[in-house]
């Protein structure tokens, strides 16, 4: 159970306040999570933890249950006080049913209820509430069970005591409502990802999230959901994740670099307070050009940075130019660094927590509390200054490291310059390999990526002229993984993709620019089609990953079968299909050898093999003729196109890091890790 520390800390109804009514959330719920895709129902989840996880943010709480129950419906466990039952001096009625039915209705507003909180404990539970079709709210409190349900943020009835109990604790369970969502399904490992960040977060807090989906509800005879507090407990055989971890943001950063080449062995750590902003960062350098900057405000996190980051970046620029001065490590002829020389190759994690906290916009993207960036700024440079002079081989590790890219950035210069500034790119004609649309429009237009001059060239006689445009690349694009920009934009391939897209490129990159709104990669189903696909996304994923975010980058799914059966024929998009057309018959390979063999056969024989079903395994889009290609591929009535995502996106780092990266040791045993899983087309 909880440890008690601070137990005796007053939290009761009196201090719960009120600002307005529920309604405007099922009208425009996009104000309070963001959207209605995934995304924003997923946050949703967040919203319920995030108002456990305060509870273990002040020391009430040690432990989080999250299950992902049948029906698409989710339930949050926490050890913590419990939201109070008795009665509200205002509403008049039990303060859980305020904070479950009223917006703005939490501890965070006045009296003891939380000094630092990830959000408006209460406001969130109102929000997810009112988005869901069922809610059950059950609290251990005061020697009592307490229960009370709604539907779409109205109660069902009253708050009520449904057993006596000595256990403390808060349980939510909810089920979105389709109404909102749609037919949208939880995500196990989207759950999984984001908690296990959490953990990082608050260190001593153990989170553990339980799979239960196909739970078959077999407990013992008369023992209900109710009757128990941690699901796990009495379902011990499902899947399940626990997180926990003592080293904070050390551990997190450690995790970051997992299949990371380290430049330095010790990772610098700080933990302060100053002026009631509580500072943690960690971070280390690792020997790469990209940087891997997390930043958190409260424990949620802000993919826009903000006060915290600036003072950061600032105070890192700071450290390490009067550092390198004061060592004589540096030339005069380098240079002083700038705030990109710092960066390159970093892996740091920036977290505050603040009493009274403002953000940029209601999902929280960015932090604008201005007292963040002077108590960063400030303790962080204090304590790596610190950390400088007491570590010398790390500190001299890291300033070599600032040093190439002060000189990269030098030597690279003219050649960026030539292909940034100097018409290059901007004003260039479009390149000769790409076959443009007719409409200037860009929110109907469509860029074709295809394999090779062969595939082009079909692809350009069987496309729709208006609307889409197609550009061949031959053979395998430059890994960019382990190019510099300069480096990379002398690849013809990869500035003929530059010039055609619109947007340019690194500090000059302007997505208001982009030539097309739908961007296609069209590869042959083999080994090296999805090699080409991931130099591509890699390609994306890097210098131009607001496409990706953007939801313009899809994935073509062409065909892997035609089937024809006497004057029919269909095509199959996957093995399943194939056999749920051709059922269990028998059927022969048609391949041109076979084709003239049955010309020579007699009438008899060619009727028994009318009667078969005839396949034809496509390997590569230029086996298609024009027509197929259209009918299969690109014609949008017909076509299969995946949208690339970034479901998590520092998981997506990590993958590109291991499979593009220079380190050979952690792709190999990742491929011998997951040979098994591999389809291998013979």
């Amino acid at each position: 159970m909880a440890k008690e520390k601070q137990a005796k800390s007053s939290y009761s109804a009196k201090d719960i306040s009120i600002l307005e009514g529920l309604e405007p959330v099922r009208k425009r719920p996009g104000m309070y999570i963001g959207g209605t895709g995934a995304d924003g129902m997923h946050h949703l989840i967040w919203e319920i933890f995030d108002n456990s996880r305060d509870e273990a943010m002040g020391g009430h709480c040690d432990h989080i249950e999250v299950v992902l129950l049948p029906g698409n419906r989710i339930r949050v466990t926490d050890n913590g006080r419990g939201i109070p039952t008795d009665i509200h001096p205002k509403t008049k009625v039990s303060a859980l049913e305020t904070i479950m039915t009223t917006l703005h209705a939490g501890g965070k507003f006045g009296g003891e209820g939380y000094k630092v909180s990830g959000g408006l404990h209460g406001v969130g539970a109102s929000v997810v509430n009112a988005l869901s079709i069922y809610t059950k709210a059950e609290v251990h409190h005061d020697g009592g069970h307490f229960m009370q349900e709604y539907s779409q943020g109205k109660k069902k009835a009253a708050v009520k005591k449904i057993a006596t109990s000595k256990l403390k604790g808060t349980i939510v369970t909810f089920e979105p409502d389709k109404e909102i969502f749609g037919d949208l399904q939880f995500e196990l490992q989207r759950v999984v990802n984001h908690l296990r960040q959490q953990a990082y977060l608050v260190k001593g807090l153990r989170i553990v999230v339980v799979d239960a989906r196909e739970w078959d509800g077999g407990l013992e005879k008369g023992k209900k959901l109710d009757d128990f507090f941690y699901f796990r407990e009495v379902a011990p055989e499902l899947p399940s994740y626990t997180f926990y971890f003592e080293g904070g943001l050390q551990s997190l950063v450690r995790f970051y670099n997992r299949v990371q080449k380290i430049i330095h062995p010790n990772i610098f750590y700080v933990d302060k307070e100053l002026d009631g902003v509580q500072v943690e960062i960690a971070l280390q350098y690792i020997d790469e050009f990209s940087t891997k900057l997390a930043a958190f405000a409260n424990n949620i996190y802000n993919p826009e940075g903000g006060t915290h980051v600036t003072g950061f970046k600032t105070a890192l620029t700071r450290t390490l130019n009067t550092y390198a001065k004061k060592s004589n490590i540096v030339k005069d002829s380098d240079g002083a660094f700038t705030g990109d020389d710092v960066l390159e190759g970093l892996t740091a994690v920036v977290s505050v927590k603040l009493p009274e906290i403002q953000f940029e916009g209601q999902t929280k993207g960015k932090l604008g509390s201005p007292e963040a960036q002077g108590a960063v700024a400030t303790a962080f440079g204090d304590a790596f200054s610190t950390f400088l002079e007491e570590n010398p081989d790390d500190a001299k590790a890291i300033i070599n490291k600032v040093l190439l890219a002060v000189r990269a950035r030098k030597a690279a210069k003219a050649a960026k310059d030539s292909v940034l500034r100097k018409g290059a790119l901007e004003g260039m004609t479009l390149p000769g390999k790409l076959a443009d649309c007719q409409t200037k429009s860009a929110e109907e237009s469509e860029l074709f990526i295809v394999e090779g001059d062969s595939a082009g060239g079909t692809a350009k006689t069987g496309r729709d002229r208006r609307t889409q445009a197609i550009l061949p690349l031959r053979g395998k694009i430059l890994n960019i993984e382990r190019a510099r920009l300069d480096k990379m934009l002398a690849s013809e391939q990869i500035k003929n993709l530059v010039v055609a897209l619109g947007t340019a490129i690194g500090d000059t990159f302007d997505v208001s620019n982009l030539r097309y709104h739908k961007i296609i990669i069209a590869t042959d189903a083999d080994v090296d089609g999805a090699h080409i696909r991931t130099l591509v996304l890699t390609l994306f994923y890097r210098y131009f990953k607001p496409l990706i975010e953007g939801g313009y980058i899809y994935i073509a799914q062409p065909p892997l079968y035609k089937l024809k059966k006497g004057k029919e024929s269909f095509f199959a998009y996957t093995e399943e299909e194939k056999l749920a057309i051709t059922g269990e018959e028998a059927f022969d390979i048609d391949d041109e050898e076979e084709s003239e063999e049955e010309s020579e056969e007699d009438t008899v024989k060619n009727e028994k093999k009318a009667s078969k079903w005839h396949v034809q395994r496509y390997k590569g889009l230029g086996e298609m003729n024009a027509e197929e290609l259209w009918e299969t591929t690109m014609d949008p009535e017909k076509r299969i196109l995946k949208q690339v995502s970034i479901i998590d996106a520092e998981d997506a780092d990590q993958v590109f890091d291991m499979l593009m990266g220079s380190d050979v040791a952690p792709r190999k045993s990742f491929i011998q890790s997951n040979a098994k899983m591999a389809e291998i087309d013979i």
